[in-house]
This record gives structure tokens, sequence and C-alpha cells, in this order.
């Protein structure tokens, strides 16, 4: 299989740029810097692309890869910090800019040459999404200048012997109008990419390589009932069949007819599924309970106790699955990008779990690649298109003290919530959308007579990484119908509140 290799200089677009990579049928691995030369050999890619980053490439702490990736006859890309990296290493001058109007940021007209192989076929002219505040001063010898805009002579470089190009641009993001169109080029252009990373190709191989793996061997998987975890569930099935077992811990947090919709999903797969039903053991220990991290923790440490009580009836098991993906790989930390957060799921196997070893098949996918796996694998699309869910569920989305009267209002509104969205054609077009019970209770008038009851809060975000997220503008006849409809149809709601702060300065979830 081709491979593009990317090595991270701790640029905040690189899982962007990895996955522009991917969508375009070519594999793609984010790795750091500083990426040993003999690891880069045995990598063996077509092509390597370095990313941006916050540097400046002519201090001496600036990281830079093994001076020998540039005599391995590979072509690269290279992107801001990247392509300053390229110059710099290559004998051009790179320089702070001095003069504030040679420092981009934003939506940049730029003029592009066509006779670049990374700009043919391409209009001559276009918006980039610029963000530096060096430039090249001087480009080195071999290279030509490829692309300007008013304020940048070396927008773009090439030294098409070598198959070197560099931009002071983002191709990755959306902002940059014909980047999709530039990247294609690289790969395929100047690579000689043949697209051959596809699901259904994904899907042969790692079923030979789980069956190869874990042979005879038991394998178990705490399913949540979420896109992860599902996915997984499906793969090793095919793969290994009732050598799985699946643990759904339903812990009574989920939404409206959820846990029977996982079960049915599952129903007639091969595997040993085993449904347990804990509620009421939850509800009892988040009893009185307020706080909303004080919840995330009794529910994190809930389920693990059942998972453990669980998978010690089951016997021996061989290895523990993970619905591990590539996000949660690099956000917990890769060469120079920062540790977002942490995910418990990276990391290596528990300490109180005797197992061989972690199968963790998705590991090297974006969130997109394991939708399309599902579907390849013929999970429904209630499961495969579902929204991000929290792991503590409706805990945190009932603010205050979590109760079977309060989960019961709060599935009932949330399902209105989610029926009104299908039936408009807006629920695959936001990218989460979700009903909260607040603990305001005010006064309201049904019928003739006088109501003190809960306040429902909507909430509907746009977003591409959940870093950040805007509200999304539903239309008000939309809203109007939810707001009837929960006033009506869901007993002890009397008011229903719409949510139109982005992130920051709120968070998407309200706990």
């Amino acid at each position: 299989m081709e491979k593009i290799l990317i090595l991270d200089f701790g640029g905040q677009y690189n899982q962007l740029i990895a996955r522009r990579v991917r969508e375009q049928n070519v594999y793609c691995e984010l790795h750091p810097h500083d990426m040993p030369l003999e690891d880069i050999r045995r990598f063996d890619p077509i092509g390597i692309i370095f990313t941006g980053g916050p540097h400046s490439v002519y201090l001496p702490d600036s990281p830079k890869p093994d001076p020998g990736v540039y005599s391995l006859g590979v072509p690269i890309l290279g992107i801001c910090y990247g392509c300053q990296l390229l110059a710099y290493a290559l004998g051009g001058s790179v320089t702070a800019a001095d003069d504030a109007s040679a420092r981009e940021y934003g939506k940049t007209e730029t003029v592009f040459d066509p006779s670049c192989a990374l700009f043919r076929g391409l209009p001559a002219e276009g918006v980039t999404w610029m963000s530096h505040g060096d430039y090249m001063a001087r480009v080195p010898d071999g290279f030509r200048l490829a692309a300007h805009s008013a304020s940048c002579p070396t927008a773009a470089i090439c030294d098409e012997i070598r198959k070197f190009y560099g931009v002071q641009f983002h191709p990755e993001v959306r902002h940059t109008a014909y980047g999709r169109e530039m990247l294609h080029n690289f790969l395929y252009a100047v690579c000689g990419a043949r697209g051959d990373w596809t699901m259904a190709d994904f899907r042969r191989r790692s079923i030979e390589e789980l069956r190869s793996r874990v042979g005879n061997g038991r394998v178990l998987l705490a399913l949540s009932g979420g896109v992860d975890s599902s996915v997984l569930a499906a793969l090793l099935s095919e793969a290994i069949g009732d050598q799985l077992t699946c643990v759904f811990v339903d812990h009574g947090l989920l939404r409206k007819n959820e846990a029977d919709e996982v079960e049915a999903a599952f129903a007639g797969r091969t595997l040993d599924f085993r449904r347990i039903e804990a509620g009421s053991r939850f509800l009892e220990r988040l009893r009185g309970v307020t706080e909303p991290e004080e919840k995330r923790h009794i529910i994190g440490g809930e389920f693990i106790r059942v998972f453990e009580e669980e998978a010690a009836k089951i016997g021996a098991v061989d290895y523990l699955a993970q619905g591990t993906i590539y996000p949660d790989v690099i956000e917990s930390g890769l060469g120079e990008s920062a540790v977002i957060k942490s995910h418990h799921n990276v990391g290596g196997l528990p300490d109180n779990m005797d197992f061989k070893g972690i199968i963790e098949p998705l590991r090297l996918l974006f969130k997109d690649e394991v939708r399309r796996l599902g579907r390849e694998l013929g999970l429904p699309k209630s499961l495969v298109s579902r929204q991000p869910f929290p792991g503590p569920g409706l805990a945190i989305r009932v603010i205050g003290e979590v109760t079977e009267e309060k989960l019961s209002i709060l599935r009932e509104a949330d399902a209105v919530f989610r029926d009104e969205m299908a039936k408009a054609g807006l629920d695959q077009s936001a990218s989460q959308y979700f009903a909260v019970l607040t603990n305001l209770r005010s006064v309201g008038v049904m019928g003739d007579g006088r109501s003190y009851d809960y306040a429902v809060a909507l909430r509907s975000v746009q977003t591409s990484d959940f870093m950040t997220a805007d509200f999304t503008r539903l239309p008000w006849e939309l809203l109007d119908r939810v707001s009837v409809r929960i006033v009506n149809e869901v007993k002890g709601v009397n008011r229903v509140l719409y949510d139109i702060t982005s992130k920051p300065p709120a968070t998407v979830e309200y706990e």
C-alpha cells in the first residue's frame, strides 16, 4: 500500500492535513519530526509532507528533521513552517518580517504559476489562508517562485527536478479555495499515487491481521453503543466470530430506545453479546450528587466495576479490544504537538487486568473513516451516523441531581428534538444537537391552570473539530414546532429555550 509520511512540527492543522490526504484515497501517517532516518526508509513513503508549526526555523532550538531526508529521492511538500524549513535547510534565507505588511494572517488573494505541477490545471488566482510572521528573503538554488501575494513575493516555491515544493499558506483548510486540488496534484502528479486507500481494502486486511494475531484466543470488548466501539465489534465479529465477547453496560443514562437499538444491531452477528442492566445501580450511586465532575468520576468508576465483575464471570480472556482511533493517539501527544487531552484508552494495558495485549484495529482511522468502515460492515445508519454522545450519558445533560423522573423528561424532550431535526433534513448537517433539562423551574399557564415546571434548553452546534463551535442557525419554524411538541407531549416541561452561545466562551455540553 502506497503511503505518505507527514512529519509533525507542532502546527494546529496537522490532523487536518492527514484527513485531507486520506480523503483522496491515499494512506498517510503523522509522525514526530525527529523520526529516525532508518524508520523513514522502512516506512517507504511515496511522498513526505512537512507540517506547519509555531517556531522560527532560524532559531537554534527550532525542530528539524534528519537532514538525510532531503537525499532520499522522495518528493517533499512543505506547508508554512515546513516551507520555510525546506528553504532554510537547502541554503535559502528566512527572516522575521520587520515590515508588518509582510506578515500575513487570514484570507489572502494569491497569484499562482500554473506551470508549476502543484498548481497545474488551476485558476491563476485564488484565496489562500496565510498564517506566518516570517518570510523567505531568498530562495535556495534550484528553486523558483511559484506563487505570490500583494505582500509576499515568495508565497510558494518549487524545485521540480528534485520534486520539492513549499507553500506559505495552508492548502488543508477550507478557506484556501483550491487547496484540495493542490494536494491532489502533489499526491497524484508529483508522487504518482494510485489511490489504493479504501475501506473495502482496510476491512479485508484488518480481518486477515486479526485472525492471524488472535488465533484461537478470546477477545473482550466493552461495547458502549458509540460509533467506535460498535464498528470495532462488527469488525471483530467478522474476523473471529464467537471468540469475541461484548459486554454492553446499560447504565440507564442512554437516550430513548438507544439500549434496545444497540442490542438489535448485533442480534444477527456471530459474537457473545452480554447486556448488563445496571441503571438502578448507577442511579443509587448518583443520589444527591450535583457537581458535574463528581458525576463523571462516579459513573466512570462504577462502569469499570460493573465491567470487571462481568469479565470475571466470563473466564479466561486473552485480549482486550479498545476503540482507540487516530485523533485519540494524536491528541494524547505526538512529536511537537501539545497534549490536547489524555485518553483513557491510549497508553497501554490497565494495571489490574491480566491480558496478553490490546487489540486496537481502528487506531489509525479518523472518525469519518470509522463511519465509512461501519457502512462497509453493514451497520445500521442509526449507529454509524450516531452523534457524539458523552460517556456519562444523560447524567451531564440533567443539571443538578439525576433522578429517574428527570431522565424520563429529558429522554422524551430529546426524542422530540431529534425527530423534528430529522424531519427537517437537518439531522446530518448539524454537527451535534440535543436537549438539556435545566434545574430552572418557572411559572407557566397550562390550560386554565398555573404550572410550575422545568425549562428545557435545546443545543445545536456546527464545528469541524469540536475545539471551537458555533451555534446552528435553526429556522424559527423548526424551533416553534419543537417547542410546541415538547410542552404538549412531555409532562413536567412548560418552557423551551434555545442556546445561542458559541464555543468559546461556552462548551458544547453543559456539564
